[in-house]
């Protein structure tokens, strides 16, 4: 009977450890969905095509580096599939300034300089606590993400929303089997 109530036990107190962590909407994830609501944009991001190395806490991409939490078990994996890496997110910050139509004299002034588009590079940057946003999934070959940034250059914490796809996704699938075959479809970013 002792052995009945300790394996009960253990196994009670183990189930919190292997659960996926998935967040509730609180007040500050208000603007994303917004964003998902009204200004989605499907699109097919590339994953890495170099050679990924992980040492300790960190994984270089090329010259590139993202540290990570070794308990933060998503993150860690879209990481090691090469969903997010930093060129990905160069271009992705790029992008936004040149799309976005908010200060045309900030843009004028960019493209003067001789190579703007280093202000935007990023590296050494450290994303933390990642956690599955149910809320903002329905589907299940969609997952999305809310990922936290720290980058040394700024002193806001980042908050970057990743969705991901997989075609060939069934209902209850293992997340680390989701990400393993699935493609970044879209990527929110603001700051806290």
């Amino acid at each position: 009977m002792k052995l009945l109530y300790t394996a009960s036990l253990t196994l009670l107190l183990s189930a919190s450890v292997f659960a996926q962590k998935t967040e509730k909407p609180g007040p500050k994830d208000k603007s994303a969905i917004e964003h998902f609501k009204n200004d989605y944009k499907k699109k097919n991001y590339k994953k890495f095509s170099g050679d990924i190395v992980v040492k300790d806490n960190q994984m270089q991409f090329d010259n590139k580096v993202i540290f990570y939490d070794k308990s933060d078990k998503i993150t860690k994996a879209i990481l090691q599939e090469g969903l997010i890496y930093p060129q990905l997110l160069t271009d992705f910050q790029v992008d936004k300034f040149e799309n976005e139509d908010s200060d045309r004299t900030q843009k004028r002034f960019a493209k003067l300089q001789k190579n703007w588009k280093i202000a935007f590079d990023v590296n050494n940057i450290r994303l933390y606590n990642a956690s599955e946003l149910v809320f903002l999934s329905n589907d299940e070959k969609v997952k999305r993400f809310k990922i936290l940034c720290k980058d040394p250059k700024f002193p806001n914490t980042m908050v970057y929303y990743i969705e991901l796809t997989n075609k060939n996704a069934v209902k209850d699938m293992p997340l680390q089997d989701f990400i393993k075959n699935s493609k970044v479809t879209h990527i929110f970013q603001k700051t806290e």
